[in-house]
C-alpha cells in the first residue's frame, strides 16, 4: 500500500465566514453594504424630515446643519430621500431575486436530476419567457396592477429566472453523471437526499455569483424606471433623485453625485462580495465532468410474464434474455445467467462486449434513453423491472452492493469519507450517528486499513487510490448486502495492491456469504475469485460453465481466443538492453573550429 502524506491544512466547511474575513476586498465590500443597510433601516434615526415633503424655499438649498446633503429641485431633503431610497432599493433587489429563485431554482435542479418530458417542458416555458420583452411586461404590469415598483421588481424576478434555470440546470447536468452519485444511487440513497447533499453544494457557489448579479441589475433596472417618472410619487428611491438631478445639473450638479455614489457603490460592492463568497466556498465554476450517461431508472417495454418453474431457494439473481438498445445499436442481446447465494459470478469479456451495461441493468443505473426488455430480471423474489423508483432506492446498498471501478471519481470531494461512509447505514440498518461510526471504523479495519481514524476524518484526495478502493468496498458491504457487483474493482491498482483486493473481497465474500457478480477482463482475477465463469462476446453470451472447466477445456472459440491472448505459460523474454555484440567507441567530438571549417 503506498505511503500518503496527511496534508497539514484541512478545508472546513464552517470557516466560510473566518475564509472570507481574510480577503480585504471582501471585508471592504462587507463593511460597505453593511452601512448602506444600516444606514437605510436606522433612516428615521438619522433624520427628521419626509422624503416626500417639499417646501419651496428650500429649492436648491445648500449644504447645511438643516440639510446636511443640500435640497433638491423642489425642495425635498436630499439626504432624507438617499436614506430612505436606499430603502426602496435594497428591498426591490432582495424582491427580485428571492423571486428569481424561486421560480428558477426548482425548476433548474429537477429539470437537470431528472429530464425527460419534464425538462422539455421547463425549457419550452423558459425560452417564451425569455422572448417577452421584459421592459414593455414591467410597464403594463405597473398601469394594470400598481405603480409600486416592488411589483415591478417581483415582475422582473419572474423575467429572470429563466438566467437561474440555466445556470442552476447546467450545474447539476455537470455533476449528475458523476460516479460518486452513482455510488450515492448504489448505495441506496433517495434522489431527495442526493440532490441535498451531492448536487446543491455543488449549486451554491454558482448561485451565489448568479444572485449578485440578479441583485445588482434589478437595482439599476429599477433605477431607470424611477428615472423615467414611474413609480409612486411618494416612493422616494434613488432613480427618481437621478432624474430630479439631470434636470438641474446645470444648476446644482452635486445632486447627481450622491444617488450615483450610493448605486455605483452598492452594485459594485455585491458584485465583489459574491465573488469572494465563491471563492471561499473553495470553487471558481461548477464542478462537473463530461456527461457520460444520464442515471435515471430505465425505461421498460411492455412484455408478457412468461411461466417459469420456481426457483431454487438458494438462487440469488435471475436473468432470462435480457436486452438492452440504444435508438438502433443493441448492446446487450438475450443475455441469461444466474447468481445463487455464496457464488462468485465472472463476466468475462473484452472492452465493449457488454458487461457493464448488464450489471447496470441489474442496478438500474442505465440512462433513460436505454430500451431495457427481459423476460425475467428477478432478485431475491422481486421483479426489477417492475418496481418504481423509491422500491429500487429502497433496494439497492441493503440488497444489493456496489464496487466502481474508479476509486477516486465514486467518492465525493464535497464530504470526508467518514461521512459518506455513515450517511448509508444510518438510512438502511436505522442506526444511531455513534453506532454507524463504530461500525465504519471496525470496516475500515477489517479491509485492512492500517489507520481507520485517520482515514475516516479524510477527504478523498487525502487518501491513495488503493485505500480509496478499500473504502468503497467497506462502503458496498456496510449495509449487509446479499449481492455484491464489483465491475474490474482492481483495474487502476498496481499488482501488488490488487493481490491484497482481491483476498480481501474473497475473504468478506465467504465470511458473508453473499452472491458477487465480477466484471472482468483479467483471467488471472477469474482463476482466483471465481466459482463459475459467463463469457461474453458482442452483447451475447458464449459459454458458461465452472472456472475449472473454462480453463482446462474451453468450449468456444471465443473463450480459447481470450486465454490464448493471456501472458501466462508464454515463452520467456530474454534480458532488455544487452548487446549481441561488442558496442563501437564513440568517436572524440569534433572542436568548434573544426566543425565551421
Amino acid at each position: 500500500m503506498t505511503a500518503v502524506e496527511t496534508p497539514t491544512a484541512l478545508p472546513r466547511r464552517d470557516g466560510l465566514l473566518r475564509r472570507a474575513l481574510r480577503d480585504p476586498v471582501a471585508v471592504v465590500c462587507l463593511v460597505i453594504l453593511g452601512l448602506v443597510i444600516a444606514a437605510s433601516i436606522a433612516a428615521p434615526l438619522l433624520t427628521d424630515h419626509d422624503p416626500a415633503r417639499s417646501v419651496l424655499a428650500d429649492t436648491l438649498a445648500p449644504l447645511s446643519g438643516a440639510h446636511p446633503l443640500g435640497g433638491d429641485g423642489v425642495g425635498r431633503d436630499v439626504l432624507a430621500r438617499l436614506l430612505y431610497g436606499g430603502r426602496t432599493s435594497l428591498v426591490g433587489g432582495t424582491i427580485a431575486v428571492l423571486v428569481a429563485f424561486a421560480v428558477g431554482a426548482p425548476l433548474g435542479l429537477v429539470s437537470g436530476f431528472y429530464r425527460g418530458w419534464f425538462d422539455a417542458v421547463a425549457g419550452w416555458i423558459v425560452n417564451v419567457i425569455m422572448a417577452v420583452p421584459a421592459i414593455i411586461v414591467m410597464l403594463v404590469v405597473m398601469a394594470a396592477v400598481s405603480q409600486d415598483l416592488n411589483v415591478a421588481m417581483a415582475v422582473l424576478g419572474v423575467i429572470m429566472a429563466p438566467m437561474v434555470f440555466r445556470l442552476i440546470r447546467a450545474s447539476v447536468l455537470a455533476v449528475r453523471e458523476e460516479l460518486y452519485v452513482d455510488a450515492a444511487r448504489v448505495s441506496g440513497l433517495g434522489d431527495a437526499r442526493i440532490m441535498r447533499r451531492h448536487i446543491l453544494p455543488v449549486v451554491v457557489a454558482p448561485s451565489v455569483i448568479q444572485a449578485t448579479q440578479v441583485f445588482a441589475l434589478a437595482i439599476g433596472i429599477q433605477a431607470g424606471l424611477a428615472f423615467l417618472g414611474l413609480g409612486k410619487a411618494s416612493q422616494a428611491s434613488w432613480g427618481a433623485m437621478l432624474n430630479d438631478a439631470f434636470t438641474n445639473v446645470y444648476n446644482e450638479p452635486m445632486l447627481l453625485v450622491w444617488p450615483g455614489l450610493a448605486m455605483g457603490l452598492t452594485i459594485l460592492s455585491s458584485s465583489l462580495l459574491g465573488n469572494a463568497v465563491r471563492d471561499a466556498l473553495g470553487t471558481s465554476q461548477p464542478r462537473g465532468a463530461v456527461v457520460r450517461r444520464k442515471a435515471a431508472p430505465p425505461r421498460t417495454a411492455p412484455r408478457e410474464a412468461a411461466p417459469a418453474a420456481a426457483p431454487s431457494p438458494d438462487r440469488l439473481l435471475t436473468v432470462e434474455n435480457l436486452r438492452v438498445v440504444y435508438g438502433e445499436k443493441t448492446v446487450v442481446d438475450g443475455v441469461s445467467l444466474t447468481v445463487s447465494r455464496g457464488e462468485v459470478l465472472g463476466l468475462v469479456g473484452e472492452s465493449g462486449s457488454g458487461k457493464s451495461q448488464t450489471a447496470f441493468s441489474v442496478l438500474g443505473l442505465l440512462p433513460y434513453e436505454a430500451d431495457v426488455t427481459a423476460d425475467r430480471l428477478v432478485f431475491d423474489g422481486k421483479e426489477l423491472l417492475s418496481l418504481d423508483l423509491a422500491a429500487i432506492n429502497a433496494l439497492r446498498g441493503r440488497g444489493i452492493g456496489y464496487i466502481p471501478q474508479e476509486p477516486m471519481s465514486n467518492l465525493d470531494p464535497c464530504f470526508r469519507i467518514g461521512f459518506q461512509l455513515v450517511e448509508p447505514m444510518r438510512k438502511h440498518l436505522g442506526l444511531s450517528r455513534a453506532e454507524a461510526r463504530t461500525k465504519a471504523l471496525e470496516l475500515l479495519a477489517r479491509v485492512g486499513i492500517p489507520d481507520p481514524e485517520r482515514v475516516f476524518t479524510s477527504y478523498p484526495h487525502q487518501i491513495s487510490g488503493g485505500m480509496a478502493q478499500r473504502v468503497l468496498i467497506a462502503g458496498a458491504v456496510s449495509c449487509d448486502p446479499e449481492l455484491l457487483i464489483a465491475d474490474e474493482p482492481t483495474t487502476a491498482l498496481d499488482v501488488t495492491v490488487q493481490a491484497e483486493v482481491l483476498d480481501l473481497m474473497r475473504s468478506l465474500q465467504q465470511e458473508r456469504e453473499m452472491g458477487m457478480i465480477l466484471v472482468t477482463h483479467d483471467f488471472g482475477v477469474v482463476a482466483d475469485i471465481c466459482d463459475r465463469v459467463t463469457v461474453m462476446q458482442q452483447g451475447r453470451i458464449v459459454e458458461t460453465a465452472p472456472a475449472g472447466q473454462i480453463f482446462a477445456s474451453p468450449e468456444h472459440a471465443y473463450t480459447r481466443m481470450l486465454l490464448d491472448s493471456t501472458l501466462e505459460g508464454g515463452p520467456a523474454r530474454g534480458a532488455l538492453g544487452v548487446p549481441t555484440k561488442p558496442l563501437k567507441p564513440l568517436k572524440p567530438l569534433k572542436s568548434l573550429k573544426e566543425m565551421t571549417s
